[in-house]
């Protein structure tokens, strides 16, 4: 597909089943991404679409906030697909996760609702996602205590911790955005810095 290629009649998602848009790691998506087309990554709580018994490889509660958060991050919505049993019962296995999931977006949420993909790229280290004058950090895998990040348009004028509003130290100039990144508590799978931006950026 060109970088060209307009939607054609009755199209309105582009899908990526088991990747994250352009990054066709599972080898059978494209790697273009529609820029007129709402986008929706798709995956499954284990190896299968439906219901298999000999499947227990389950994905754990921390794969799938970080699948949540990179898929947010990518300008996309998530299709989490759970098989039921053939008589129309959900495994506890996924009962499970999908409990700690809503747990987490409970204190985390608002971070992904509501949000598009941020003005960062993603990479190894997370994803950005922002919403009004707020942009969110997310720090899925970085050990350094400080995180360089390329310019932002606007200015930041505040950084804080979003699990407890602890305010992030920061310096932002020409060559980009310097964040003193909180040590990771715990089992913490994501930690999210929220930047407030000068409005009218």
């Amino acid at each position: 597909m060109g970088s060209d290629q307009t939607p054609r009649p009755g199209e309105d998602v582009q899908t990526f089943e088991r990747d994250l848009p352009g990054e066709n790691s599972a080898g059978f998506n494209t790697k273009y991404v529609s820029a007129q087309l709402p986008l929706e990554s798709c995956d499954t709580l284990n190896d299968n679409w439906g219901f298999n018994i000999g499947d227990s490889n389950y994905k754990s509660p921390a794969d799938l906030e970080r699948r949540l958060v990179r898929t947010a991050g990518a300008d996309s919505n998530l299709l989490m697909n759970i098989g039921p049993y053939p008589n129309g019962e959900i495994d506890p296995q996924f009962v499970t996760r999908l409990h700690a999931v809503g747990e987490w977006l409970s204190e985390y949420g608002d971070s992904i609702y509501g949000t598009r993909g941020g003005p960062v790229p993603p990479g190894d280290w997370g994803v950005t996602t922002q919403k009004a004058d707020k942009i969110y950090v997310h720090v899925l895998n970085w050990g350094a205590p400080l995180l360089a990040l390329p310019p932002i348009a606007g200015k930041v004028t505040g950084a804080r911790a979003l699990a407890d509003g602890a305010s992030v130290d920061f310096t932002q100039n020409a060559d980009g955005l310097i964040l003193k990144v909180p040590p990771a508590k715990k089992d913490e799978v994501d930690r999210v810095i929220v930047l407030t931006m000068a409005k009218g950026n």
